[in-house]
């Protein structure tokens, strides 16, 4: 991490993005590179950077698909990411089940999170391996990994 306290935003206005080292600096964490090697390997999924106005998450994320479904989208904090996934309402029984696998910190968040007939957001914290075991079993749910 630099002694930069500008935000993420700040650092890379829209005309300027991020490179993938830029990406990875502001992160430092060593579970980011390994979602992302996940998402290559089980599902063939390249981050494209895109920038959001949104004023809940203004500035740069990282966009994954699978054959131009979503995956997940990545968020960039200092020291961790964000990775936002979508359960849809197809799959709120099949999410009951992985969820009996998931941390509290999942669970709950699940819990707390309203449904809608666009399914549920969950924004999860890539903070420990723990929860990179849970972005791995939600993401099954949108989409077959590749089996190794």
């Amino acid at each position: 991490m630099t002694n930069d306290t500008r935000t993420w935003a700040q650092r890379f206005p829209m005309d300027r993005q991020p490179s993938m080292e830029e990406l990875d600096r502001y992160a430092d964490s060593p579970l980011w590179p390994e979602l992302r090697q996940y998402l290559r390997d089980a599902y063939g999924a390249e981050p494209r950077a895109e920038y959001s106005r949104c004023g809940l998450e203004p500035g740069w994320n990282l966009k994954f698909k699978k054959g131009g479904k979503a995956l997940a989208t990545v968020y960039l904090r200092p020291g961790y990411v964000t990775a936002m996934i979508s359960v849809a309402p197809k799959d709120e029984a099949a999410a009951a089940g992985v969820l009996l696998t998931c941390t509290e910190y999942t669970r709950a968040l699940y819990r707390k999170t309203a449904s809608s007939k666009m399914g549920r957001w969950l924004m999860l914290d890539l903070t420990s391996p723990e929860v990179l075991e849970d972005i791995k079993a939600l993401l099954a749910l949108r989409a077959k990994p590749a089996k190794k």
